[in-house]
C-alpha cells in the first residue's frame, strides 16, 4: 500500500495557483483493483469510527466543500468516499441555480442555513464558491441578484466575496466547525472523454445536458476563476485541496486519506464518566444480574 501523502495537495495560504501547471493525472496509489477496494473499505471504515467519535465527543463538526468542472466525479466520490457514514449524522446539499426567494438574500444565505451543527458532517456538493466562480465567468448573474449598482459593477466585488468567505470560514473555525475544502482537478481531454461515455450509455443520458457543453467554451475562464478563488481563501484552518480527479479510483483514495487526516487532527476522545454516572452504571449492572 502506497502512502498518501494529503500535505502533498494542499494549497498553502496565500499560494498563487496556475491549474495548467497542476497535475489532473498523478501516480496511482494503489497497484490493481482489488487493492484500491481494500484501502477503500479501510479508509471507509477508519471514517465510520471517526464519525461516532465526532458525535459522541459533540466538539466539533465537519463540513466537506466539492467543486469541480462537470463530469469530474464529485457524486462518485461523495458515493463511494462516504458510504460507510452514518446517514443519521450526515446530510448532503446540492446547489444548483438560486430560487427567486434565495436572490433576496445576501449570497451566502442559502448556504449557511444549511450548516452541519455540532457532531455531524455535512457535505456541499458546489456551495457558495459557485458565487466567486460561476458569477465570475458569467458575471450577467449579477444583474439578478439586487445588489447595489456601484457593487456589482466595481472589480472590488471579487476581493470583497473573497473576504466574506474567508470571514465566514473563520468564524465557523473559532466555534467548532472544521471544513475540507475539495477540487477535483479534470483535464478538458478527460471531461470530453466523460460526456462522450453519457452520450453513448443510455442510463447515464440524464447526466448531460447541453448547458454543459457550452460551458465548455469558457474553460480557460473557469480555470482563472477557480485559481484566483482558491489563491485568496485558503487558510491555515481551512485549507483546499486540488485533487488530481482524471483517474477516478486515485482520486476517491486521495480524498478519503483527506477527510481522516482532518479528523484524526481534531484529536477527539469519548465523553469520560462521571462519578456519579459511574455509581449509577454500578447501580444498573445490580439489576441487570438480578
Amino acid at each position: 500500500m502506497l502512502k498518501i501523502n494529503s500535505k502533498a495537495f494542499q494549497v498553502l495560504p496565500g499560494e498563487k495557483i496556475d491549474l495548467q501547471k497542476r497535475a489532473t493525472l498523478s501516480s496511482p496509489v494503489y497497484k490493481s483493483i482489488a487493492e484500491y477496494q481494500d484501502i477503500l473499505k479501510q479508509h471507509i471504515s477508519e471514517l465510520s469510527t471517526q464519525q461516532q467519535l465526532l458525535y459522541a465527543s459533540n466538539q466539533h463538526a465537519v463540513l466537506l466543500i466539492f467543486q469541480a468542472m462537470d463530469a469530474a466525479g464529485k457524486d462518485g466520490v461523495i458515493k463511494h468516499v462516504m458510504s460507510g457514514i452514518n446517514p443519521q449524522g450526515c446530510q448532503v446539499f446540492s446547489y444548483q441555480h438560486p430560487s427567486e426567494a434565495e436572490l433576496q438574500h445576501d449570497f451566502l444565505w442559502r448556504t449557511t442555513r444549511n450548516l452541519p451543527e455540532r457532531g455531524r458532517i455535512g457535505i456541499f456538493n458546489r456551495s457558495y464558491y459557485e458565487e466567486v466562480l460561476i458569477v465570475r465567468v458569467h458575471p450577467e448573474i449579477l444583474d439578478s441578484e439586487g445588489l447595489i449598482d456601484q457593487q456589482s459593477k466595481s472589480d472590488n466585488i471579487w476581493i470583497n466575496r473573497y473576504r466574506s468567505i474567508a470571514d465566514l470560514e473563520r468564524h465557523l473555525h473559532i466555534n467548532g466547525t472544521r471544513i475540507i475544502k475539495l477540487f477535483l482537478h479534470i483535464s478538458k481531454e478527460e471531461q470530453r472523454k466523460r460526456f462522450l461515455q453519457r452520450i453513448d450509455a443510455a442510463d447515464k443520458n440524464w447526466k448531460l445536458s447541453y448547458a454543459d457543453m457550452k460551458e465548455r467554451e469558457f474553460w480557460k475562464d473557469y480555470m482563472y476563476a477557480y485559481q484566483e478563488c482558491m489563491s485568496a481563501t485558503s487558510t491555515p484552518e481551512s485549507p483546499w485541496y486540488i485533487v488530481p480527479a482524471d483517474d477516478k479510483e486515485n482520486a476517491r483514495l486521495i480524498v478519503s486519506r483527506i477527510i481522516l487526516d482532518t479528523f484524526i487532527g481534531l484529536d477527539m476522545h469519548y465523553p469520560k464518566s462521571t462519578p456519579k454516572q459511574k455509581r449509577e452504571f454500578q447501580a444498573m449492572r445490580k439489576r441487570l444480574m438480578k
